[in-house]
């Protein structure tokens, strides 16, 4: 890609007019977790695009919520969300910023939008007082692992999930 082109990218906080992208690109995402593993994560159905840009359209004017976009020639490109939090006693953490969404659209992916917007996610949450900022990923999503290597995170748990059969909650019949 050439210098200029890196140059026309603009990484810059969301704002309430960016909420049908980011609807749709949150659909997206939800649509390629499910396809590397549809019993683990949901899918998105017709009303996820608008269900999700009504979410995001609400995260954006809070404190402790970053809500960044990639912006190249008035297009956005891609987004993060993250949030600061508190202690979480369920995942054995105490405060810390959570990464929740990073999506790049499929045609501008390797070209640097994910790491800028990781980034200025990290610099903002810094800035804000997180004392550590966690994040999770598909584990089929290599791309996504190397990036995050790359910038400096490591693993520390690994999710595993097990199917379990239906239980018939009716009672059993007896002769």
């Amino acid at each position: 890609m050439s210098e200029q082109h890196l140059n026309s990218i603009i990484i810059r906080p969301a704002v309430r007019t960016d909420a049908a992208v980011l609807g749709h690109y949150g659909a997206s995402l939800m649509s390629l977790h499910s396809e590397w593993d549809q019993e683990r994560f949901i899918s998105a159905g017709p009303s996820t695009p608008e269900k999700y840009a009504q979410w995001l359209s609400s995260q954006v004017a809070l404190d402790d919520v970053v809500v960044l976009v990639a912006e190249d020639r008035g297009f956005v490109i891609g987004y993060v969300y993250a949030a600061l939090e508190g202690a979480d006693y369920m995942t054995l953490r105490g405060p810390a910023a959570v990464i929740h969404d990073i999506f790049v659209n499929p045609d501008r992916r390797r070209e640097g939008v994910g790491r800028g917007l990781l980034e200025r996610a990290i610099s903002t949450l810094s800035r804000k007082g997180a004392p550590r900022i966690i994040l999770s990923t598909a584990y089929k999503n290599e791309g996504a692992r190397s990036l995050f290597e790359r910038m400096g995170f490591r693993a520390t748990m690994i999710e595993m999930t097990k199917d379990c059969e239906a239980v018939d909650s009716g009672q059993s019949e007896s002769s």
